[in-house]
Parts: C-alpha cells; structure tokens; sequence
C-alpha cells in the first residue's frame, strides 16, 4: 500500500505559523494539522503489522475512552500511548497537573507527562488539551520543554480557549486550606487544582481565551487575587508580577490554542479516529468516589462527555484501567490495605512512588467490589489489567471479593466514610505462579495460576479483561483471546 508523503494542497507546519501571524481563522488550521495527523498514521500502521499483538491488533471503535477504576496510577497512559498509533485525535478531558503518567517508548526510553497527553509519542495523534482540564501554563511550558529535550515534537498540540487557567495562587490557597484541616488533611498534591475548579465553579475563573485581550485578563486576576487576600490571613501573591509574565505566556501558548469543541466533533463528523484518555480514577471522582478524599473533577464517564463537548452517544468502547493490586495517595479509607515488609515488597518490586508528587504510594489487594462499583457507573466494554508482574513472587494472592459491616454483607461502596473505614474484606486466597511473566507477549506464556487469577476477576467483574499488563515496555503486555 502508498502512503502520499503529503495530500495535496496541504500546507506544511511552516506554513500554519504563517497562518497564525496573519490572524486567519485557527478551526481551518486544526483541520490542516489533523489531515497531516491522519496520514501520518496511515504510514505508521504499516510499520504496526509486524509489531508487538497488544500494538498491531486493531480497537474497533471510533471514539475510544480510556479511564481510570481504582485510585489512579493504575497505568493508563500505556495504553493510551499503544492504542494512539491507531487514532487520529488523543484527547485530554478533566484533571490538571495533579495527573501523572509513565510510559516508554519502543527503545525503552521513559517520559513522565502531567498535562500533554500520552499520545504525543505518536507522530500520527493530534494532542488536544480539552475544555475541562485546569492548565498551569508554565508547567505546560516546562513539560513541553522537557518533551522536545528528549527528542518529542509537540506541535501537534492544541489547548482549549475554554479551559481554565490555573494560577499559583491556586497553589498558594491550596496549601493554606491543608494547614486549616490540621488532623482531617484531604492529602492533596498542593497543586492547585481544587481552588482552580473551586474557581470556575463560583464562576471567577479565568479561561485560557480571556489571554487575547490582556487588559481585561489583567483585571480577572486582580479581582482573583483579592478573593484569595479576604479569605487567607497568610495568603502572599505577587498579582502584578504575574500580570506581566502572562504577557509574555500569552504570545507563546495563543498559536497553540482553538475551539477544541469544534475541532473534536468536526473529526467525529469526518469519519476520523478519537481516543480519550482520563486522568486520576472513578474511586477519586468528585461525585462517586470516597468522597471528601477526591479529586475535584469527575474522571468518570460524565467528565469526559462535559471535558470534551462531545455527546455520549458517540463512545463506542469504554476502557477501564486497573491494577492486579490496588494504590492510593494521601489520606482516605483503602479497605484492602496492607502493611509491613509485604507492603515494603510490592512498593519496591512495583516502583510505586507517585510519578506527579514523588509521595510513596498506600499499597492493597485488589478489591473487587470497587472495581465492579467503576464498572457500572462508566459502562465499561473493556478492563486493561496492569502490573500483573509485581504479583510474581506471592506464594498466595489474596482477592478482596466483599465488604462486610457488623457482619453483615454489603453490595457496592457505602457513600459514608464512616462505614467505609470500618469495612472488612471477605478474601479468597488465589495460588500465586512464583515465576517471572516480564517475558510473556502470549496468552500462552502466561502460567496457569496468572490466567486462573485473571479468570477469577473477570467473572466477579463480568467485563473481559482484553488487555494484561506485564511490565512497563510498550510491548510488555498480553492480549486475552
């Protein structure tokens, strides 16, 4: 098969610089740079079909939506960044900064991304930043900095006007609120995303389109900080500092910013290929998860549709991501937690550090229970297994299977913390394989104790567990058939 070098009449990235400077409408730009997006890919799947199973094997969905189940860093990004060499468009929806995500390329190489979306290894995916994401621009700038350092091109990148800026104040309030809880601290990453969200809810906020006209961007961000002032005896803040440095962001990110709602349903509308990757977990959602000990946005299904402007009935496979084990960050109850040297093992074997904060991650047998509760609220159609190689050592696994409180049995995730925190798992203890998986690219390769365990979780869950996860390489993992 011939793949065109370039389509005809189609101008080059040079050529959208010009367009910019000249002040010609942006939708017409994104158009160019998804068309290049999508030959692209056309010539990168020609290589796939030699490659890796997990790599070359085709997602038959048009519009795909990768989310986290559990506490996050569950692993999503590897699979956004697998599944990305087959889709035009990855797409980023809710979150901020607080989201981090690992992969590697085909050499090895490691990257740690926390606004980019994990598609921006794949020269193929136009990378959009959407409307219900919180952007700290100079963090943007800095891990854009690092990408193109280590070799990664991120002009396929596009930032929407109407997502919300996030400033350092948000950061400064965030650690202020921390301090105020004292002994019922939330856990955060103090990196101002609940007062960024907390800010576009009480409707002060300031999107990433108000930076095309300065003088009223620089009258939002007095008003801003003057809230923060009234509310925070030790609030310190240098407004008009950080007006003038927004003049100078300003002319950097606004050729990288557009009308993402737009762009996403005019692919959709052009037969072109969407991925949609989640940030933090269904157990951190606002709404769904052990709430207060949340995010603040809903990394659940309904944040995607509201992150991107595009209409639910057009997801077609809904991924959910989840661990052989389970982690968490900060504070919160974690029915399945384990301490001590077993603990100590899986965080050393499973390098669980948190990849946003460098915190060592809370460490737990898989809990069954909350990964059927994620399932039915986001509608899963797929699971991705990950890290079932961290397990290898275990003599026994043990499966948290229910919840019991006062001795009687509970169905799904209690919405009190109180009964939460006093849960006991009802476990079934699963025979471990004791032998190294990091080889295995077959199903058959897998020994017969990790596809009893496997098996198992798939029937409590009753969502196929397509996708197993067995070390960190891009080609380190299992497709089920």
């Amino acid at each position: 098969m011939s793949v065109p070098h370039r389509m005809k009449g189609l101008p080059s990235p040079r050529a959208d610089q010009q367009w910019v400077q000249k002040g010609l409408p942006t939708c017409t730009l994104q158009r160019h740079r998804i068309q290049r997006s999508s030959l692209r890919r056309q010539r990168r799947c020609l290589i796939l079909s030699a490659a890796a199973p997990a790599q070359s094997q085709t997602l038959d969905a048009q519009v795909a939506v990768v989310l986290g189940t559990q506490w996050g860093d569950e692993g999503k990004g590897k699979l956004v960044d697998i599944l990305a060499q087959q889709y035009d468009i990855v797409a980023r929806a809710q979150g901020g900064a607080n989201a981090g995500h690992t992969i590697y390329d085909s050499s090895g190489k490691k990257y740690a991304l926390h606004l980019v979306p994990s598609g921006i290894l794949n020269e193929a995916a136009q990378c959009v930043v959407g409307n219900g994401v919180v952007v700290h621009l100079p963090t943007l700038f800095e891990e854009i900095a690092t990408l193109e350092g280590q070799g990664v091109s991120t002009q396929r990148l596009i930032i929407s006007e109407r997502a919300h800026l996030l400033f350092d104040l948000h950061k400064e309030i965030d650690g202020l609120r921390e301090e105020e809880l004292a002994g019922k601290k939330i856990g955060t990453t103090k990196r101002g995303i609940g007062p960024a969200y907390a800010s576009k809810a009480y409707r002060n906020g300031i999107r990433v389109g108000d930076l095309r006209d300065m003088d009223t961007f620089a009258a939002k961000l007095r008003n801003l900080a003057q809230d923060g002032q009234q509310r925070f005896s030790g609030f310190q803040y240098d407004v008009e500092a950080d007006v003038e440095r927004y003049k100078e962001i300003a002319q950097r990110v606004l050729p990288l910013v557009g009308d993402t709602v737009e762009l996403i349903n005019d692919a959709w509308e052009d037969g072109k290929r969407i991925l949609i990757e989640g940030a933090n977990a269904t157990m951190l959602d606002l709404d769904f998860g052990t709430y207060p000990f949340v995010t603040s946005s809903n990394p659940s299904i309904g944040g995607v549709a509201s992150g991107l402007g595009l209409a639910p009935t057009k997801f077609q496979a809904i991924i959910g991501v989840a661990k052989a084990y389970t982690t968490r960050v900060g504070a919160g109850p974690y029915p399945t937690e384990v301490f001590g040297d077993l603990a100590e093992d899986l965080r050393r074997i499973g390098v669980e550090y948190g990849t946003t904060t460098g915190r060592p991650r809370r460490v737990g047998w898989l809990d069954i229970p909350a990964l059927r509760y994620a399932t039915r609220i986001n509608g899963l159609t797929h699971i991705n297994l990950t890290k079932l190689d961290v397990l290898s050592e275990l003599e026994t696994i043990k499966l948290g299977v229910a919840y019991k409180v006062d001795g009687k049995s509970i169905t799904s995730v209690p919405s009190e913390i109180a009964t939460l925190e006093k849960v006991e798992m009802v476990y079934e203890d699963i025979p471990g394989w004791q032998s190294d998986i990091s080889k295995a690219r077959m199903w058959e390769d897998l020994p017969e104790n990790a596809r009893k365990y496997i098996a198992r979780i798939q029937e409590l869950i009753g969502v196929k567990l397509e996708w197993i996860g067995v070390g960190p390489g891009r080609d380190a993992i299992v497709v089920q058939p």
